[in-house]
């Protein structure tokens, strides 16, 4: 097979990269209208600049809702100019003309591998510094105050050392019922109780009232109390103090480290930053996939035209949107391990996209 670049590729490249981020700049526009209509009352109520508006929230909106609709996008722009292609008979021209199914797939693949890199580029570096100014913004003056409703917090700080709060108040930072357990092997070697543990930001610290501790060196018991003690652990007011899609924020070299100290401690937070790394690497091999699949269904000429080619598009990159996000499902019920769950998508579509690829007119 001739890789060499012709006419034809170079043409096909260009209605493909065109046509996606045309795509991409009309969809942005409806849903920045649609966002505006629903947050102007947030953004009126809590005087939101319209610099911050602009430049802190919507300038790094665009490249998040990219990513995520990325795969939707594709499908749909391979769906539309293939489809307009075989309308106009022109499939069949090339294919008469002695040029293989696999050939004429050859350019759809350098766009999509293409758009795979410039999504990849995106999750890694682009997106997460982008989402800590949407965050920080929503978090102004978008979403009400987090609060932290958890109780019976535990959490291991190191091999050996273990910390419990029966409640934690992220607004005045004071944790309720505080215990520090330290132990060697199956045997505690101090424990400290408080009953309240405040977070002081200037001291990076705990500061503790009320105090009461019992250390045992050997038989020997020691115990000492008191009012008030600062102590430093390896916890601090943001790890019980954010939300969810903090996640998002993080780098990937931070996101990893976050699963570490989560694992170790025993987080149940643990699943969502999981999620967030696996999801950042399969999403963008969607493309890849959702093009073959988009090639494969709309090369041959239908009737009702390309409108039976963009329904039978939309419907499909919908379904994979929905099965990436009820794969999560997966991973919080304990189903799957996020490695396997996160890419259950790609592997279920990869299978459909080559039994079209096999049955498409060749």
């Amino acid at each position: 097979m001739n890789f060499k670049p012709t006419i034809l590729d170079r043409y096909i490249i260009r209605k493909f990269i065109g046509t996606y981020l045309s795509a991409l700049l009309i969809i942005i526009g409806i849903v920045i209208i649609f966002d505006i209509s629903e947050k102007i009352d947030n953004f009126v109520q809590n005087q939101a600049p319209l610099k911050a508006i602009i430049f802190d929230y919507y300038a790094n909106f665009v490249p998040y809702f990219i990513n995520m609709f990325s795969p939707l996008f594709v499908f749909i722009t391979v769906i539309f100019f293939t489809s307009k292609l075989a309308s106009d008979s022109e499939i069949v021209a090339v294919l008469s003309g002695g040029i293989s199914f696999n050939r004429f797939l050859y350019p759809y693949m350098i766009s999509a591998v293409f758009i795979t890199i410039f999504s990849l580029i995106l999750n890694l570096y682009i997106i997460p510094p982008a989402n800590t100014n949407r965050i920080a913004f929503e978090e102004l003056y978008v979403k009400k105050k987090f609060l932290n409703t958890n109780r019976n917090i535990h959490y291991q700080l190191s091999p050996g050392e273990y910390v419990y709060m029966e409640s934690f108040n992220n607004l005045n930072k004071t944790a309720m019922k505080f215990t520090l357990e330290s132990l060697d092997g199956h045997k505690i070697t101090s424990k400290l109780s408080a009953e309240t543990a405040v977070w002081d930001s200037t001291k990076q610290g705990w500061t503790l009232y009320d105090y009461y501790i019992r250390s045992y060196k050997g038989n020997v018991e020691q115990i000492e109390s008191g009012k008030i003690k600062d102590t430093v652990i390896n916890l601090t007011f943001s790890d019980l103090a954010t939300r969810k899609n903090v996640v998002e924020s993080l780098s990937f070299n931070k996101l990893n480290e976050m699963i570490k100290i989560q694992k170790l401690r025993g987080d149940k937070m643990v699943k969502y930053a999981q999620i967030e790394k696996h999801t950042r690497l399969a999403l963008p091999f969607a493309a890849i996939i959702l093009t073959i699949m988009g090639v494969s269904l709309s090369s041959k000429r239908k009737r009702g035209g390309i409108g039976v080619n963009i329904g039978i598009g939309i419907t499909l990159s919908f379904s994979y949107i929905l099965f990436l996000r009820f794969s999560q499902m997966f991973v919080h019920s304990g189903v799957l391990p996020p490695y396997i769950a996160l890419w259950v998508p790609n592997m279920v579509y990869g299978l459909i996209a080559y039994f079209l690829y096999r049955i498409a007119p060749k």
